[in-house]
């Protein structure tokens, strides 16, 4: 049995409409809004929810967003005229549940389930924030740190080893989009 394709919200609002790009795979469930550009071989799981409504969201190739998971964006304000667009870079892993809000993921940073990244926050290239922490704003997580806790907090470095783990999920999260894909559709992955 496969899924219909009406199951999935794609609609634009303010004149802006979400750009997809074929390869990508957006599961049943999956509410996308707005100014939203989907790069290739991205994964967007089930009941995830991705608005940029009042300002825009990039989602680079290979990202995955896992269940459940909401990205938003920030409104201009007259102090920050420019607000805080949702910055997702290349290779990013973002857990089950994570909140992602106005921030900025640089390429193969890492998001744990059950994680929120608040607005102005940065988690440079091959940064982690470890499952249910939480990033309060303005916060920059450097490149190979490991943060967690509520607030989050510096805990350590990453070793080449997890950095190799984060880059094996990436690849894994790429062929299992695929095959959902094939078997909720029942046609040949983009």
């Amino acid at each position: 049995m496969t899924a219909e394709r009406n199951d999935v919200t794609i609609a634009a609002i303010h004149g802006n409409s979400p750009r997809i790009h074929s390869s990508a795979f957006i599961a049943p469930g999956c509410r996308i809004i707005g100014n939203v550009e989907i790069g290739p071989d991205v994964s967007i799981w089930y009941n995830c929810v991705i608005r940029a409504d009042v300002n825009r969201i990039v989602i680079g190739a290979r990202t995955n967003i896992q269940d459940g998971s909401v990205v938003h964006c920030d409104s201009p304000k007259p102090k920050r005229p420019e607000g805080f667009p949702t910055i997702i870079g290349e290779d990013v892993l973002i857990g089950h549940m994570a909140m992602v809000h106005g921030c900025t993921l640089e390429d193969r940073a890492f998001v744990g389930l059950g994680s929120i990244v608040m607005d102005g926050c940065r988690i440079a290239s091959d940064g982690m924030l470890a499952a249910g922490a939480m990033l309060t704003p303005g916060k920059i997580i450097e490149s190979r740190q490991l943060w967690g806790g509520r607030p989050a907090k510096y805990m350590r470095d990453l070793t080449d080893d997890a950095l190799g783990d984060m880059q094996e999920g990436v690849k894994g999260y790429v062929i299992n989009g695929k095959l959902h894909h094939a078997a909720l559709y029942g046609e040949a992955e983009a």
